[in-house]
């Protein structure tokens, strides 16, 4: 599943380097071309001055005609000299001119398909997910889930409305689908048949409300997270079908007294969750029936001896347990709350999947 995600993703970077380094040759282009032209009229201006005695205007206007093909009658009458220079600027001059237009022409051209193609594969690609994450906004809640999202790495899409908005995240080469989060046949271009969760991250209280309602009609298994600003939209948000609300303004009160009151637990949140300091993580391991620590004791797993991994907690349907003794037995269908460094998380949870 990983795999398949991770190949367009190198693919979309790769194109849009690509793209950057055409753009990059091309308004260099284009400056060369601009530079040129203003030596041009600079050469030409001064040798209507020098040659023919003309005022620096008047010599400046010849030029300006010479060069845009208009066509008036010269400014005043040329001499052979002055005709002979005259004849290398309209050379010169007017080649240079086409050349820029067909430049300009031309990138704009490229920067259209680019956009028009790149659309394309992006809604094949969202067209192929599968137990994927959709994110509903591309505000600072939805932008920070998604980059939680791609360091896993797991396949996400981000839904949002605005498309000047989500054109500024392009660079960081998520799948973007530009649409209204509210309606069911947005839902089901983003295949939230298929999604194994949903964010309803916009601003509004009532537009992520409609969203869960919609959300849980088209896929009644749907794991869905709702934000929250007023605290009395959580309970309808709840009731409209979210597993759970999260409210990012309760949540930063609560870390800043905690950063006052408990500074060096909220340190070690940090170096757990977001990978400050050492390279430390907190997971859950899911026991399957077959699992090769079914059945067996916290001691007699070995996961702290083996893997390196200590076990926090134990979470099963009757509630959690925490801290773990060394006879607690670890059965089908728990969840290990573990914390360790990443590469052991996951070998944990490869070992932790069903035995042949």
């Amino acid at each position: 599943m990983h795999q398949e995600r991770l190949a367009p993703r190198h693919s979309g970077r790769y194109t849009r380097v690509f793209s950057l380094l055409e753009a990059m040759k091309t308004l260099r282009n284009l400056k060369v071309l601009a530079a040129a032209l203003l030596l041009v009229i600079a050469v030409g201006t001064a040798g209507f001055h020098y040659i023919e005695g003309w005022p620096w205007f008047d010599g400046f206007y010849m030029v300006i005609t010479t060069l845009t093909t208009i066509g008036y009658q010269e400014t005043h009458p040329l001499s052979h000299i002055g005709r002979v220079f005259n004849v290398g600027i309209i050379v010169g001059g007017v080649a240079l001119v086409f050349l820029a237009i067909g430049s300009l022409t031309q990138a704009l051209l490229e920067f259209e398909l680019q956009h028009f193609f790149g659309r394309r594969r992006m809604e094949r690609e969202i067209s192929r997910l599968t137990d994927h994450y959709i994110i509903c906004g591309a505000g600072r809640v939805g932008r920070s889930a998604a980059r939680e999202l791609a360091r896993r790495p797991v396949p996400f899409v981000i839904i949002e409305h605005n498309e000047p908005k989500a054109q500024k995240f392009s660079a960081e080469n998520w799948l973007m689908q530009i649409g209204d989060a509210t309606q069911e046949q947005t839902l089901r271009d983003a295949r939230i048949e298929e999604a194994r969760g949903l964010v309803a991250a916009t601003t509004t209280d009532a537009t992520n409300l409609y969203i869960v309602l919609t959300a849980r009609s088209l896929n009644p298994r749907l794991r869905i997270i709702a934000r929250a600003s007023e605290e009395m939209a959580e309970k309808h948000l709840l009731s409209a079908g979210a597993d759970s609300v999260v409210s990012p303004y309760v949540f930063a009160g609560q870390r800043i007294a905690h950063s006052f009151l408990r500074p060096h637990v909220v340190s070690f949140l940090d170096t757990a969750t977001t990978h400050l300091g050492i390279d430390l993580e907190i997971g859950e391991v899911a026991i399957t029936p077959r699992s090769r620590f079914a059945g067996k004791t916290v001691e007699s797993s070995r996961i702290r001896q083996d893997r390196g991994v200590i076990i926090l907690a134990i979470k099963r349907e009757t509630g959690m347990r925490f801290n773990p003794a060394p006879d607690d037995r670890i059965e089908a269908g728990d969840f290990l709350i573990a914390m360790g460094e990443p590469h052991q998380l996951r070998e944990l949870e490869q070992m932790a999947g069903p035995t042949l």
